[in-house]
């Protein structure tokens, strides 16, 4: 799912993506007009001890700085410890985030992994509009076709998973 809004002013980044999709972010915020790229994203579970990075919002953060983003230009807002409803506690923390800052915004876009986007875009649409229009952009994955998902035990998977959880905050969660 992909459907940006073009004078979108902030570019949100799950943090959880990989690196390549971090990579396909840069690239969205150099070619948009941005003014921040803002990272999500809850704790590390695997590897804690050995990062001094204790979440994803703060690992994306330092790699966009890393491939040459302006410090200034990028936030990570992390994600408080949850153990369901991690993607909606992303978006609630982006929305507290926003509130406690100075920033007026009119739109973003959230930047998102393949299937997973559309559940993000959801959730964020939910806690911010009407206020602040909110687009999606799906990065491109590397782990199947998604033009023949069905020819990957990867592709399956993804698809099932995320048609599930998307019904779950779509039907079933009360929070959205």
């Amino acid at each position: 799912m992909t459907s940006p809004i073009k004078s979108a002013e902030i570019l949100v980044v799950e943090g959880w993506l990989p690196d390549y999709a971090i990579q396909q972010a840069l690239t969205e915020f150099k070619n948009g007009s941005y003014s921040l790229v803002i990272t999500t994203g809850g704790s590390i579970e695997k590897g804690n001890y050995l990062s001094e990075y204790k979440n994803f919002a703060e690992v994306s953060a330092a790699t966009f700085k890393k491939l040459g983003l302006e410090s200034e230009k990028v936030v990570a807002v992390p994600t408080p410890v949850v153990i369901k409803d991690r993607s909606y506690a992303s978006a609630a923390e982006f929305n507290r985030w926003l509130s406690d800052s100075n920033l007026k915004l009119q739109s973003v876009n959230v930047f998102s992994l393949d299937v997973h986007t559309r559940r993000s875009w959801f959730l964020f649409k939910k806690l911010l509009s009407p206020n602040i229009k909110v687009g999606a952009i799906a990065a491109k994955t590397q782990d199947y076709d998604p033009n023949k998902w069905w020819d990957y035990s990867q592709g399956v998977r993804t698809i099932l998973d995320e048609g599930i959880a998307y019904i779950y905050a779509r039907f079933f969660n009360w929070k959205a």
